[in-house]
């Protein structure tokens, strides 16, 4: 089993747990590494002080039984120097940079998604994904993530309400576009278990095709949970890995603390998990 989660949201954003309460559960898991990731976006903002101290003493707590990690969920719309203490950032779009009064993320809900085509993008679906990819296209270079998150997040409606094809060139081509240059620029990218965890979609964040094709590119993946609750801080990791190992990829990467403090990549072979 992955013994490592690095996308973890507790009761600082919309997780139902506690920092504590969380790395506990991790623990009891036989976790390694564990990353708190709170959300910073246009509708969720944290008390980042609060949050920074927090996972800080409970890292003192955990020391030399879990390695804990102060991460960040930071929105594409949202500016980078909000949270200077973060010691990685998983670079995520919720939101599309248009102008409105109140933002409408891309994942809330249906009839707010369904709301933002018909208004902005005069009804035509692959419009609003093709903006939506134009827009992740850019979250390495606004955010100086460490990892992209849920990359095609834009579908998380698409099981219940199919509203575009996901194999059709006008979708995939904004896409692998996209992937393609993200690549390019060295950043991993997180199979992200969320939605299928919480029985919302069936495939993982890349869908299977894309990941294909993440491969084919050379990029790099980690596996997150993108848990709620700490019931779920391992959800859906079996399927990831036999999903990677499927699409010809060899290895996973985690973060981990080095000896001098500084937090970095390493590689695990997926046939030993």
């Amino acid at each position: 089993m992955l013994k490592a989660n690095f996308h973890t949201h507790s009761r600082f954003c919309d997780g139902t747990d506690t920092i504590e309460e969380l790395a506990a559960h991790a623990t009891a898991l036989g976790f390694e590494q564990l990353g708190f990731s709170g959300h910073m976006d246009p509708h969720i903002h944290m008390d980042w002080p609060a949050y920074v101290a927090e996972v800080r003493r409970v890292r003192e707590l955990y020391r030399g039984r879990l390695d804990i990690l102060l991460g960040v969920e930071l929105d594409n719309a949202m500016d980078p120097g909000c949270c200077p203490e973060a010691e990685y950032a998983i670079g995520s779009t919720h939101f599309l940079p248009l102008q409105q009064e109140e933002p409408e993320s891309v994942d809330h809900t249906f009839e707010g998604l369904e709301g933002l085509c018909q208004e902005f993008y005069g009804g035509d679906w692959y419009a609003l994904a093709r903006a939506y990819f134009d827009f992740e296209a850019q979250v390495f270079d606004r955010t100086h993530c460490s990892f992209v998150g849920h990359f095609d997040l834009v579908t998380r409606f698409n099981d219940q309400n199919p509203s575009f094809d996901e194999r059709d060139p006008r979708y995939l081509g904004p896409a692998l576009d996209a992937m393609e240059h993200l690549v390019s620029q060295g950043v991993p990218f997180e199979i992200n278990c969320g939605a299928v965890n919480r029985g919302r979609k069936r495939e993982l964040y890349p869908r299977r095709e894309l990941l294909h094709k993440l491969h084919e590119f050379g990029g790099e993946i980690l596996i997150s949970a993108d848990a709620h609750q700490k019931e779920l801080l391992n959800g859906g990791f079996d399927q990831a890995v036999r999903t990677a190992m499927e699409c010809e990829f060899t290895h996973v990467n985690i973060l981990a603390h080095d000896s001098f403090g500084g937090v970095g990549l390493r590689q695990i072979a997926l046939d030993t998990l």
